[in-house]
């Protein structure tokens, strides 16, 4: 059940691996949480993968994570007479509400809400940034706009509107459809695409009322300006660097991304690196180095997952794809510096008595013979607590709960255990911590652990309790007897 690393790996489901036996493989090479893309695939087809991972979770006994991606709202242009125009750079081009086919002059926009929201001197990006906009004039039905870089520009391509804040709800119709569906399915967390600000993830998460935690994809410059706000209601985020590279200059993403990722480790929450991991391999058995570079830097950041996209949902070789990520984490993860970098990083956040127990386990664990640190956790708060520690030891995270054990599928270090047996007693969270630590392989019956929880149980915040046990029951006994 162990893996040997501890950032996660997120693998995303599609027309390559859609069967119980490409999906199992993909789990055995280290996919922790699987990825349904509702930008495609029909309901019916959504409900078959979800229900292979979870038989695959039957059958392997390892909780599994699932993560629904929402598409969020579409910006394109309609079509054209001719299906595609070169656009000059210099000329001028029009983008209005008609409905007549476009031409190299002009073509619809159907979309009145960026119309609202434009101002001379914004931009619009065409086709992923390959075509670029300026507006010179622009109403609530037109934009004149000077072609700053040309191209070929064809149907239906996307718009990006970088540089303003649209009139627009981060969940579509579509998406709406979407998210109750899931959440009925049983999907453990929900990404939520086009965020803008801190109201778009507050409107998902009534959606959703606790059926499934709610993740912020960052990926427009407004989520950059507004992530503090975003960040304090999310529960966790994914830095979705695709889009984000056509809205910014390519050279401000690393940063950002940097950034990103500390301030998610400070508050505790679950943060994804996304978007051209390993894009080579969707065609190429084998990575670019610079690719490999890309993975390994995102893991020395501490992040807590790493994820694929096309390489494992329609790619040729999706389960070397997999295969490679867990290679790179693992020989990263053996590096001295990577240790170096976590603790040089770590920001001691000590406001709570809670905050001061994960600290104290980690402390102990790193300066004695402790093999893991053991959270009884309910809601998770303990395990993610610990986990922002980032301790040299493994966290196993116990829990009755099995939707809390999926979705700690996502946070770094944790080996996610699912115990039926209800716990009231802290000496019972011991005993099961205990046994599950020998069980999975994280500890010997001759080792120690660090067990920590919240007493009372079922309460979340109050994780309050610590002790160093030893993995013999019978020891336990004894020693409550003494």
């Amino acid at each position: 059940m162990k893996r040997n690393r501890k950032v996660k790996i997120v693998a995303t489901l599609g027309p390559a691996s859609n069967d119980y036996d490409t999906i199992r493989a993909l789990s055995e090479a280290g996919a922790d949480v699987f990825r349904l893309n509702m930008s495609h695939g029909s309901h019916d087809e959504i409900r078959e993968r979800h229900a292979i991972i979870r038989k695959i979770e039957a059958d392997t006994g390892r909780p599994i994570g699932i993560l629904a991606d929402l598409q969020g709202p579409k910006l394109r242009v309609g079509a054209f007479a001719r299906d595609a125009e070169e656009l000059e750079v210099g000329a001028t081009f029009r983008l209005d509400l008609d409905e007549t086919p476009g031409d190299a002059t002009r073509v619809q926009l159907p979309h009145r809400e960026i119309f609202d929201a434009l101002e001379p001197g914004a931009s619009l990006l065409v086709n992923d940034g390959k075509i670029r906009l300026k507006v010179r004039d622009c109403g609530r039905d037109f934009a004149e706009c000077e072609v700053m870089v040309g191209g070929t520009i064809s149907n239906r391509k996307g718009v990006n509107v970088p540089d303003v804040v649209l009139p627009l709800a981060a969940l579509s119709d579509k998406d709406r459809k979407d998210l109750e569906f899931v959440c009925d399915l049983g999907v453990d967390w929900l990404a939520l695409s086009f965020v803008q600000r801190p109201a778009d993830m507050e409107e998902a998460r009534a959606l959703a009322r606790g059926r499934a935690a709610v993740l912020a994809k960052i990926e427009k410059p407004a989520a950059v300006k507004a992530f503090d706000d975003i960040l304090a209601v999310a529960d966790g985020i994914m830095v979705a660097r695709g889009d984000l590279g056509v809205e910014l200059p390519v050279q401000n993403v690393p940063p950002i991304q940097k950034q990103l990722v500390r301030k998610c480790r400070a508050a505790a929450k679950p943060v994804i690196v996304a978007t051209q991991m390993l894009e080579s391999m969707i065609e190429s058995p084998m990575p670019t180095r610079a690719e490999v570079s890309d993975v390994a830097a995102a893991i020395y950041e501490g992040t807590d997952a790493i994820m694929l996209s096309a390489e494992s949902a329609a790619g040729h070789f999706p389960i070397e794809a997999v295969q490679t990520m867990n290679n790179v984490a693992e020989e990263v993860e053996s590096d001295p510096t990577y240790t170096e970098i976590l603790e040089a990083s770590r920001k001691a956040v000590r406001t709570s008595v809670a905050d001061g127990i994960v600290a104290a386990a980690r402390e102990i664990a790193e300066t004695t013979e402790i093999k893991a640190i053991c959270c009884y956790s309910e809601s998770g708060t303990t395990a993610l607590l610990t986990a922002r520690e980032r301790p040299r030891v493994p966290i196993m995270v116990l829990s009755s709960r099995i939707g809390t054990a999926r979705r700690l599928c996502l946070s770094w270090g944790m080996t996610c255990v699912y115990s039926s047996a209800e716990v009231d007693r802290f000496k019972k969270a011991v005993v099961e911590a205990v046994r599950a630590a020998t069980r999975v392989g994280l500890a010997e019956k001759t080792d120690m652990v660090v067990v920590i929880a919240g007493v009372p149980f079922n309460t979340p915040g109050s994780t309050n309790i610590l002790r160093v046990a030893p993995c013999e029951e019978r020891l336990i006994y004894a020693a409550e007897t003494e």
